[in-house]
């Protein structure tokens, strides 16, 4: 029995493990802001969650009782990561972070969002005028 408990713990420690790496490696390896979001959010969040899994599980066998205040951790992190994940998400369209050509869904240009109509792709054109509304904002401004 105490052989399949470790097999168990080792298996999702694992797993864990790989996810956390998969989302590091993505968050360093992906070319825009947007793309990044991706990593730490989603499979980062997996590998927490394999983790301390394998923590409640190896801690509940080798103290003969349920440890399950470990699960609030996982809970937390469930809850918050896609939370701080769409803030930043809308942060960033709202200052306009720049994208690269392989980002699909692009933000709308206009600050609209797709509930109101707008969908358009950005173009060139609308890269160039906020650029240059940009401008005249900042000589306004001193």
């Amino acid at each position: 029995m105490q052989t399949v408990v470790e097999v168990i713990v080792s298996a999702l420690l694992l797993i864990g493990s790989l996810f956390t790496l998969i989302g590091a490696i993505g968050l360093a390896r992906l070319p825009d802001f947007f793309m990044r979001l991706h990593g730490p959010t989603k499979s980062t969040t997996l590998g927490v969650g394999g983790i301390v899994l394998a923590s409640v599980i190896y801690f509940s066998t080798h103290n003969n009782f349920a440890s399950l205040h470990e699960l609030l951790i996982p809970a937390f992190l469930f809850l918050t990561a896609p939370i701080s994940a769409h803030m930043l998400a809308k942060a960033g369209i709202q200052q306009r972070v720049r994208v690269t050509a392989a980002t699909r869904g692009r933000p709308p240009t206009t600050g609209a969002c797709a509930e109101h109509g707008d969908t358009r792709e950005v173009s060139d054109d609308d890269e160039g005028a906020h650029a240059s509304r940009a401008e005249s904002k900042r000589a306004q401004d001193t």
